[in-house]
């Protein structure tokens, strides 16, 4: 892990040597040399990353190349830093300075050139101290990932004899894996893949259907052999021939050792031949596998099958050229994870018991386990000898620190890092920092990217764009199972992830280590000060007293600040180094002027502050990539908004949750109507339509998302002509001046941009664009405000792609919305604000895939949709502010249309309070089916949400759902 902290700054600096040799003159020598020196040191660090380091001074060498590779991009930085303050001024004034500040320049130069020179005989004292005391071995160990699989206890054989009391939570997974099993009307060999992350449980679900007796009875031969990272395929297939042989009883061949590829492939061949077999091949790591195996694997037509259990979903969702079923293990639920960890921690006490002082600590540390067996099953154990409540809170305390150190978690540990060891280390650096978000935190998708690109970890792809390459970096790490999916998209693209949170206890603890980062979350860290001066990044989740009285001086060497508090806090000051500022939801009003010499910046969020206006020089940010002022109270972009050429994400809208329904409930901002200098601009949303504007963003043509407001009828040509030009628009949102203007858009031809991904339309329509059948890979669209007289149903259910339907206020025309054929990947339907509608109907087989369903102010409707049993995919029902006559329909097994929702496992209700306060209730119908409740009991009850807090982030939650 040695690299993964420091080698992006290679390329950084590197490239800083190349491009910026006129502005280093006098010290060109020294660089030229560090150049150099970073190649070996590169790769130094690169064989650390790939080895495991055993010894102290070991670790030592490591460090201290890692130091000085920091020191040097220090240097650089503060260099460019100095140089670009004389850059920001006109000519005359940048001769003015230059003769004012030449003592000062030349004592900067002097200085960068006196650190470089240290630096290099600090390089080259190195290995002579290492040779001195003997450290020359890095880089000769075994690999870090051989390592830990030698010092693995063998899992995989001790889950074959695991007993059935002893484990929870694995039933319908089991019957799951036993009905393709025994699926004898598939007479073809299958291919059967478990997939999901390290410590789920996949080899322990696997053994137990494995060991199933009647499955054992439906096969001629079975065998079960694991494979890990880095596997022979000869000592595979000895392998299979010796558990082959085994299990029928007969001889193992006494030379396999000695016979050939080929030998061992005939050998097999001819065993399996005429023979229904089974075979399991545990935890694999690459593809590859099936192509190396499958010959030897005879499909005779018998029903044979093949068992993968992996963490890596592209694993799992390989072409084997056979009919294959793939099973996402599902983490433990809150009652089986108390479950296990009590049957661990307090298997000596009665009934397995806890005891009254421990309880909330233990029901901490098992949330902390997130519904991971084997971290329950470990910190169970560990905890099961611990008796004072002392003891307990030191153990969640210090969790990190425990699963890096403590024996008994030792095997968590194993299992986590192996995921982490197997990372490229471009992504090992993503991975750690998303560690920088708060525990259980929600990361939009957008986010992380930008922020990725801030800090220099995407790589150049040519004929790629950054944000396409660090996209294939996050899908990476969800395949992979190293980040958690929450929230997908309609077409089934990730939109928010989270870090499993033992994942990230472990990141934090690799992270504080390399001074990768630092997080101030509230719990006391291991020598803070030291800490917060020499990492690169920090976290700030708690304003506890360290941080009040804390001098932001010492943490100049900072690259990335993210702010989480919602405590008044000053803003940080001296940060010059500073590429990343995230804000978002801070409660700060100005911004200090220290802002604009942010010279490095590349990210800076604002979204949801009290912040009113920008500097007028915020031009001098010139490295800035990303600017998002959503929510903020700005209204109006500076002149010098203009001047940030390297501008490529800027993000603008304003919504006011207290009038969610209103036709105004988000607006747009206010810029310069030579906005369209901006050539590197990629996302541009949240921009006010003004008559020059309109004409000059036709020049945006780079454009991929735009969101435009305040449009009028008048502007119908200009627009649609800017649109037509932007053949790379993936994302459109329009929105009219006011809920009576016209949104004309039919002067845009009967081919839009064939990439159009979201449709956003707000404002009166006459009629249904003539243009809407060629949206054919449409994932979105959201009609709001458009009042058609026509039914727009049949103008959008062929659309082939269509993920998510948004229709507010979109029809009035009619009383029936009819669903009668089509809708075939639609998984997200939103109907709002509907006057006249009285009945839905939904034909059978139409959106056979929908799986949330959203009723909003139509409050005509008093009878459920017509075919809602035909959804059987269907998760959520959301209704709110509807009729109790639909309400009664459902409450209830005695109500009308009880049996129609059955299948449905939420059904949420959202009403005003009858006192008229602001806020709003809830009440939550749960048709139970998981396990924990005996079915007897499965009833559609009627739950209240105490927790307001919980109301308001469901509903606000769903509402910015909306936005582009």
């Amino acid at each position: 892990m040695a690299l993964s902290a420091v080698g992006l700054a290679f390329g950084r600096i590197v490239s800083a040597l190349e491009n910026e040799a006129s502005l280093i003159g006098g010290v060109r020598e020294e660089l030229n040399q560090l150049k150099l020196e970073f190649a070996s040191m590169r790769s130094f660090l690169e064989d650390a990353d790939k080895t495991t380091v055993q010894t102290e001074g070991e670790k030592t060498w490591v460090a201290n190349v890692r130091e000085l590779a920091y020191e040097v991009e220090d240097i650089i930085d503060e260099y460019m830093y100095y140089m670009n303050k004389q850059k920001v001024y006109g000519k005359f004034a940048r001769f003015l300075r230059q003769i004012v500040y030449a003592p000062k320049n030349l004592w900067v130069r002097h200085r960068i050139a006196t650190k470089l020179q240290k630096i290099n005989h600090m390089i080259k004292a190195i290995p002579e101290r290492n040779r001195r005391y003997g450290v020359d071995r890095v880089g000769e160990g075994t690999s870090s990932s051989q390592d830990h699989q030698r010092r693995l206890p063998n899992l995989s054989e001790s889950s074959l004899f695991a007993r059935d009391d002893d484990l929870v939570g694995i039933e319908d997974g089991k019957e799951q894996l036993l009905a393709w099993l025994m699926d004898r009307e598939e007479s073809q060999r299958m291919v059967i893949s478990v997939v999901g992350m390290g410590g789920s449980g996949k080899t322990t679900l696997v053994a137990q259907a494995y060991n199933n007796r009647i499955v054992k009875r439906q096969f001629d031969c079975y065998a079960w052999i694991t494979v890990s990272q880095t596997y022979a395929v000869d000592d595979l297939l000895r392998s299979m021939i010796k558990e082959f042989y085994r299990g029928a009883k007969e001889a193992i061949p006494m030379d396999l050792s000695s016979m050939s590829y080929r030998e061992l492939m005939e050998m097999i061949t001819n065993f399996l031949r005429l023979k229904r077999y089974v075979i399991v091949f545990d935890d694999v790591w690459s593809s590859n596998l099936w192509r190396d195996i499958h010959v030897s694997l005879l499909d005779e037509g018998l029903g044979s099958r093949v068992i993968l259990t992996t963490r890596k979903e592209d694993v799992a969702s390989s072409s084997f050229g056979v009919k294959s079923h793939v099973h996402y293990i599902k983490l433990l639920g809150v009652s089986d994870a108390w479950n296990l960890f009590c049957m661990k921690a307090f298997s000596s006490n009665p009934n397995r018991c806890c005891p009254q002082h421990l309880k909330t600590l233990a029901q901490n540390l098992v949330a902390k386990c997130d519904g991971l067996p084997l971290a329950i099953i470990a910190l169970g154990s560990v905890m099961s000898s611990k008796y004072l409540e002392s003891d307990w809170r030191k153990i969640y305390n210090g969790l990190s620190w425990e699963l890096s150190n403590n024996p008994g978690l030792e095997v968590v540990k194993i299992i986590l890092l192996l995921s982490f060891n197997d990372l490229p280390y471009r992504l090992k650096c993503c991975f750690l920092y998303c560690c920088l978000f708060p525990e259980d935190y929600e990361i939009r998708r957008k986010r992380l990217i930008r922020l990725w690109m801030a800090e220099g970890f995407v790589e150049k792809v040519r004929g790629r764009t950054p944000e396409e390459v660090a996209e294939s970096y996050l899908m990476e790490l969800i395949c992979r199972s190293m980040l958690q999916v929450v929230m997908r998209h309609g077409s089934g693209r990730p939109k928010t992830c989270k870090m499993h949170d033992l994942m990230r206890e472990l990141a934090i603890y690799t992270s504080e280590t390399e001074k990768f980062c630092v997080i101030y979350d509230g719990r006391e860290a291991n020598d803070e000060e030291e800490s917060a001066t020499t990492n690169r990044r920090m976290s700030i989740q708690s304003i506890g007293r360290e941080l009040q009285s804390r001098n932001w001086k010492g943490m100049s060497k900072l690259r990335s600040l993210l702010v989480f508090v919602v405590e008044e806090t000053a803003l940080p000051l001296g940060l010059r180094f500073l590429r990343v500022l995230n804000l978002e939801d801070a409660p700060i009003e100005v911004l200090p002027e220290e802002l604009l010499d942010l010279f490095h910046l590349r990210y800076l969020n604002l979204k949801g502050t009290r912040v009113k206006e920008l500097p007028k020089s915020i031009g001098r940010l010139c490295n800035l990539n990303t600017l998002d002022i959503t929510h903020s109270k700005i209204e109006v972009l500076p002149a010098g908004i203009t001047e940030l050429r390297n501008l490529r994400h800027l993000m603008m809208y304003h919504c006011d949750f207290g009038i969610l329904d209103d036709f105004h409930f988000d607006r747009g901002t206010t810029t310069p109507s030579n906005i369209c200098k901006l050539k590197n601009l990629q996302v541009l949303v949240g921009v006010e339509a003004q008559a020059d504007l309109m004409k000059q963003i036709r020049k945006m043509t780079q454009l991929k998302r735009i969101g435009i407001t305040k449009v009028k009828e008048v502007d119908e040509e200009d627009l649609c002509t800017a649109i037509q030009n932007m053949s790379l628009l993936r994302c459109l949102s329009v929105m009219v001046i006011d809920e009576d203007e016209y949104l004309r858009m039919d002067a845009l031809s009967s081919t839009p941009p064939r990439d159009l991904k979201e449709l956003i339309l707000v404002g009166k329509l006459e009629n249904v664009p003539c243009w809407f059948h060629s949206l054919q890979n449409l994932t979105f669209l959201s009609l709001r405000w458009s009042r058609l007289t026509e039914d727009p149903i049949p103008y959008i259910q062929a659309l082939p792609n269509l993920g998510r339907l948004h229709l507010f206020n979109a029809y009035e025309g009619g009383g029936q919305l009819c669903f009668s054929e089509g809708f075939h990947k639609l998984r997200k339907l939103e109907l709002c604000n509907f006057p006249q509608l009285n009945e839905i109907v939904i034909e059978r087989g139409v959106m056979p895939g929908l799986q949330e369903f959203y009723i909003r102010k139509c409050m005509q409707l008093k009878i459920l949709p017509h075919g809602i049993e035909y959804l059987e995919d269907l998760q959520e029902l959301v209704l709110r502010f509807v009729m109790n006559e639909l309400i009664e329909c459902i409450r209830g097994e005695g109500s009308k249309d009880h049996q129609k929702v059955r299948h449905i496992p939420r059904i949420y209700h959202i009403w005003q309070s009858p006192t008229g306060a602001k806020f709003l209730a809830c009440k939550v119908y749960m048709e139970k089916q998981t396990r924990e409740v005996p079915q007897s009991s499965c009833m559609l009850g009627l739950v209240f949400i105490k927790d307001m807090a919980n109301v308001f982030s469901f509903v606000i939650s769903y509402i910015c759902n909306q936005q582009l």
